[in-house]
């Protein structure tokens, strides 16, 4: 004969339906924050390629102006066209006492980030 079945004292250790959907609820809350801030994280990188080639443009004429001095460098065309965009730079430049020219190199391009360099060359040609 079977005997009777008994309820058990201990309780169940199981998960309740109602403790699976709030689980689940409050992770997709997690994956859904995670994938914003991704997004965010890729327009701004997207937005930092144009200041850092207006920074590489700005670098450059500095090496220009350091390596041909700055009687030289005085001829070097306005704009510069880097990375499909075209740059206007902008130098202006005066004497030191210490017998360098100091030229503050502006670096610009419409709705785009732009670079400023200052850099001390030498008047004539370095040898």
């Amino acid at each position: 004969m079977r005997g009777r079945l008994e309820r058990s004292d201990r309780s169940d250790g199981g998960i309740s339906l109602i403790e699976m959907v709030v689980a689940v609820f409050i992770l997709s809350i997690g994956v859904i924050a995670g994938f914003k801030s991704l997004n965010q994280s890729r327009l701004v990188i997207g937005g930092e390629m144009p200041r850092i080639i207006a920074h590489n443009v700005a670098l450059n004429r500095a090496a220009e102006w350091q390596i041909e001095g700055a009687a030289m460098a005085r001829g070097l065309p306005e704009t510069v066209v880097s990375g499909g965009i075209t740059w206007r730079v902008e130098v202006t430049s005066e004497p030191t006492q210490g017998g360098f020219v100091e030229a503050r190199i502006k670096v610009s391009a419409k709705d785009q980030p732009g670079a400023i360099y200052v850099v001390y060359a030498p008047p004539e040609p370095a040898l």
